[in-house]
């Protein structure tokens, strides 16, 4: 399978603004490609952009978007490892664009050899149970809108903490209070706790049964965490903390965390995700598979790769759920509720809308 040319655009979903610890997001700013080979067929890939947390804009993987594309023309497809080094020699780091273009290098060979990608990696059906996530706001708003989620339906939330450590405790404590003690809490203070505050408000929320926290300081205090999960009542999960297996390993090697969360967005793609997650097997630390606000498109794929691989036991794999006001996706993954449907297609099995795609800025190489 050579690579004849590559179809870039800037895909652009609209959504009710988003807050977290470390800003507000008002657009899904993502990168959406089709990478065609001489078979006749092409293979997708989307990324989403989230310049708080990995350093990339929409803007940026736009224009490296360009560079990967130029740099891949007339090579082969199948080669996958081969051809992430590639763009690994070409510039350090970005890994949310790159991870487009491993995407869309996993879903050509699992379309060539006619299987869906969950089988392709070795994987089997299970049953696959999403959370859904309230971003920051007032500890009275975020209560009420964890009690609509379960009138909804909604059996485990996941509360955007971060700002303050006091206020964070209130809104922890007005959503229990709200949603009863058999949903399942867990919370994720994307590195905006200083250390202090961390034994604060993670002693403080033990009355309240929170499963796990992620990422509850910057990673820069990494040489922290082992203290901290010893003060804490609360389990640990990495997530800005862990981009790559060496990150894991090292996070393990200093019993820093119970759990690590595994985003396409900080790897680089599936090729990196497999090593993160046998890392973190070896050692018997489970992971979760989650996202940042990528479409339908992206979230078959992430469905896909926590099928294959069993130490994958949580998931938060809510992304299109989160305020998004248009899903420009063909096929794809499906909710049932909030329990994820995988198609039996070849490949990732989702693809964008084309009339969607007509309205968003393009350029093929």
């Amino acid at each position: 399978m050579i690579i004849t040319h590559t179809d870039i655009w800037k895909f652009s979903i609209p959504m009710h603004p988003f807050t977290i610890a470390t800003g507000t997001m008002e657009y899904a700013q993502n990168i959406f490609i089709r990478i065609h080979v001489d078979s006749g067929i092409f293979g997708v890939g989307e990324c989403s952009a989230f310049p708080f947390i990995v350093g990339e804009t929409q803007a940026t993987c736009f224009e490296l978007a360009k560079d990967f594309a130029s740099l891949w023309k007339g090579k082969d497809a199948t080669l996958i490892e081969e051809r992430m080094e590639e763009l690994d020699h070409y510039i350090a780091f970005n890994p949310t664009i790159k991870s487009a273009f491993d995407m869309a290098l996993y879903d050509l060979s699992s379309k060539h050899a006619n299987e869906p990608l969950y089988r392709f990696l070795g994987g089997t059906k299970k049953e696959i149970e999403t959370d859904l996530t309230i971003g920051i706001d007032t500890p009275d708003k975020m209560a009420r809108r964890a009690n609509e989620f379960k009138n909804n339906g909604v059996r485990m939330i996941k509360i955007k903490l971060g700002r303050n450590g006091k206020e964070d405790v209130e809104r922890v404590r007005q959503i229990r209070g709200a949603v009863g003690n058999e949903i399942t809490l867990r919370i994720d203070a994307n590195q905006g706790w200083n250390f202090e505050t961390a034994v604060y408000a993670l002693q403080k929320m033990d009355p309240y049964n929170i499963q796990f926290c992620e990422q509850p300081m910057r990673y820069w205090d990494d040489h922290r965490l082992p203290e901290l999960r010893k003060l804490s009542p609360i389990k640990i999960m990495a997530d800005e903390s862990v981009f790559d297996h060496h990150d894991a390993n090292r996070l393990i090697q200093d019993e820093a965390c119970d759990y690590v969360n595994i985003k396409f967005a900080k790897s680089g793609g599936i090729l990196e995700a497999i090593k993160i997650n046998a890392v973190c097997k070896e050692h018997r630390i489970p992971c979760m598979m989650g996202g940042m606000l990528e479409s339908r498109i992206a979230l078959t794929a992430f469905a896909h790769f926590a099928l294959a691989y069993d130490n994958i036991i949580f998931y938060d794999m809510d992304t299109s759920l989160l305020g998004h006001k248009t899903d420009p996706v063909k096929d794809g993954v499906r909710f049932r509720g909030y329990f994820l449907e995988i198609p039996e297609l070849p490949g990732i099995g989702a693809d964008a809308d084309n009339e969607f795609l007509a309205s968003q800025q393009k350029i093929t190489i």
